[in-house]
């Protein structure tokens, strides 16, 4: 009897000590977009057009929010979250205003907060059939390569967006994105793309562009969520399988993003299979950041980020 209790005891430590070591492989850091609502405020009235202006001529004037952009590393650390993962839309005016993000790299000091990577929109279309306009979005990133650099951050997220069929749009994004990658390597920061609509929601299609890249500093950030290829008035009209898509992208992730809208009475996401898509995760080989973000509409963002951030403990601790 004493043998089998000490065996039992030895294989009991034996299971939690292997579920250490998996959560031990990952870190969790918080998207910026966790808190878009609260950064935006009544910016966020709908009216797309007038936001898209305003982001180009007045950026600053879109942050009606209570909470403010330059106070992202404390916020993060109030939730016991160590690294950040920026959104330049919150700072669009800012890319070189190099005494800003001084003040903002002494913030991250203080806090002890560490910057994962930089999420880059509205910069124009790494895809864009006409090469000079590719070539101008290529440079627009320039400024947040610097940035990442400077803060110490290891990656910029883009996105592969383009006109024409699907193997025009391809084409053109890996010549963007070759390009991108080429700079940034010079400032030792990778180029991840995300599944963020369009063509690049098909992971098919994105591992497809990954292959012709076949650059070491350019890869992709697989979004939990984000698989719906085609919206109609009332919502998506076409969306890739998500657990396909997750598989595909994760060979070449260097971040992934953990995206929840709505949670049950258990904590469990109501949308997606969390243990299937984090075995999935783990499978691949991939140990790094996990990036809470949450997009709900019924749990405050607030309450949202820490539901975020139990289930991925609870589903990390449980992860064989």
């Amino acid at each position: 009897m004493l043998s089998f209790m000490a065996a039992g005891a030895l294989f009991f430590q034996s299971c939690t000590q292997k579920a250490e070591e998996t959560a031990s492989d990952y870190t969790i850091s918080l998207a910026q977009w966790s808190l878009h609502k609260s950064f935006f405020g009544d910016a966020l009235n709908g009216n797309w057009q007038e936001f898209g202006r305003l982001l180009r001529e007045a950026p600053d004037s879109l942050l009606q929010g209570p909470l403010k952009p330059i106070d992202f590393p404390s916020i993060a650390k109030s939730y016991g979250i160590s690294t950040i993962e920026l959104v330049n839309t919150f700072y669009y005016g800012k890319a070189k205003d190099m005494a800003y993000w001084e003040d903002f790299k002494k913030r991250c000091d203080e806090a002890g907060v560490n910057v994962g990577l930089i999420m880059c929109d509205a910069l124009g279309d790494l895809g864009n059939a006409d090469e000079a306009e590719r070539q101008k979005a290529v440079e627009n990133h320039y400024p947040w390569v610097d940035v990442a650099a400077y803060l110490g951050a290891h990656t910029i997220r883009v996105n592969a967006a383009g006109q024409g069929t699907a193997e025009e749009v391809a084409a053109n994004a890996a010549d963007g994105l070759k390009k991108l990658g080429e700079y940034a390597a010079t400032k030792g920061i990778n180029v991840v793309v995300e599944n963020h609509g369009g063509y690049s929601s098909d992971g098919s299609w994105l591992s497809g562009v990954m292959k012709t890249v076949n650059m070491s500093n350019v890869g992709t950030l697989p979004d939990f969520g984000n698989f719906c290829m085609e919206r109609g008035p009332e919502g998506c009209t076409k969306s890739y399988d998500m657990y396909k898509g997750i598989e595909e992208l994760m060979p070449y992730a260097k971040g992934v993003s953990a995206k929840t809208n709505d949670f049950d009475a258990d904590g469990n996401e109501t949308t997606k299979d969390y243990a299937r898509i984090m075995k999935i995760v783990k499978d691949s080989g991939f140990k790094g950041a996990i990036g809470i973000e949450y997009e709900g509409n019924v749990l405050s963002e607030d309450e949202g980020i820490k539901a975020t951030k139990a289930l991925l403990e609870k589903t990390l601790s449980n992860l064989k």
